[in-house]
């Protein structure tokens, strides 16, 4: 589903509004993970500081499948949708560098083996493989997939899986590389809507399918297996932590890292509250 909704992004629209989707990950991003850090000091003291620096970047991003409503809503302005779609598509490839880096320094064996120069190494690593990695699965493939499409050589049973096929690609690659899926598969989709702009429809909507009835497999199984245990871990500090995140923690920074975009008021509030609502 990343991959399709990156592929999906107008490519022409993103040009003109490059600066909020930049803005909401290079500002609105980190701030929401800070002021989620503070809540959590102030809410749960019997966790440490990393903890609680893990806590607010595990839920510090948005999810691209559950937003997808938003996204692909011809009634929504096409540089919202775009800002939403690019933002939702990257920004768990930047936190889970996050969480990694911020792991290796609460793991003690990694003090004395330089844990800061190492984390930043992790973030460096995802980051860089993930993108190479992604641009080059695609520039394999993609040319490969035209050239058959444009001589009839491709059955339509097949080419249903093409993209499925492409997206694990790009993710498995990536994690085997020591990069990070989330951003080769964003960087692959970004790359395969703009090589097959006149197919974009036939290759995209089989593949689009796929990706909402596994899905909707995936929260069902997520709600059947997680949400019946949550109920014995449920506690007030908890269930206002959930709410903040929800709402405060999220909307805030991004309102604010908006600010001078041309963006209403109303807009700015939409891109917070439904980034989150996602």
């Amino acid at each position: 589903m990343l991959f399709t909704d990156a592929a999906n992004v107008e490519v022409a629209v993103l040009r003109r509004s490059l600066a909020i989707p930049a803005r909401l990950l290079l500002v609105g991003l980190p701030l929401t993970i800070v002021l989620g850090f503070v809540a959590g000091a102030m809410i749960f003291d019997h966790l440490d500081a990393l903890e609680v620096a893990i806590l607010a970047t595990i839920l510090a991003p948005t999810d691209a499948a559950l937003g997808k409503a938003v996204v692909t809503n011809p009634a929504v302005p096409s540089t919202v949708r775009s800002s939403l779609n690019v933002e939702s598509g990257l920004n768990d490839g930047i936190c889970v560098p996050i969480v990694l880096m911020l792991l290796v320094l609460a793991t003690e064996a990694a003090v004395s083996e330089a844990p800061v120069a190492m984390a930043l190494m992790i973030f460096g690593e995802e980051i860089g493989v993930g993108l190479v990695v992604g641009m080059a699965c695609t520039a394999l493939t993609v040319p490969a997939v035209r050239f058959a499409l444009t001589r009839g050589w491709t059955d339509p049973v097949w080419l249903q899986f093409t993209v499925p096929a492409l997206a694990l690609l790009c993710f498995g690659a990536a994690q085997a590389s020591g990069g990070s899926g989330f951003i080769a598969c964003f960087v692959g989709g970004l790359a395969t809507g703009a090589l097959i702009r006149h197919h974009k429809h036939a290759i995209l909507s089989p593949a689009e399918g796929i990706g909402e009835t596994l899905g909707l497999l995936t929260w069902v199984v997520f709600g059947a297996v997680v949400v019946g245990q949550a109920r014995d871990v449920l506690s007030l500090p908890v269930v206002l932590y959930a709410l903040l995140s929800l709402t405060i923690i999220r909307m805030v920074p991004m309102f604010l890292s908006l600010t001078g975009t041309g963006l209403s008021s109303g807009d700015k509030l939409f891109i917070g509250w439904f980034g989150r609502a996602a």
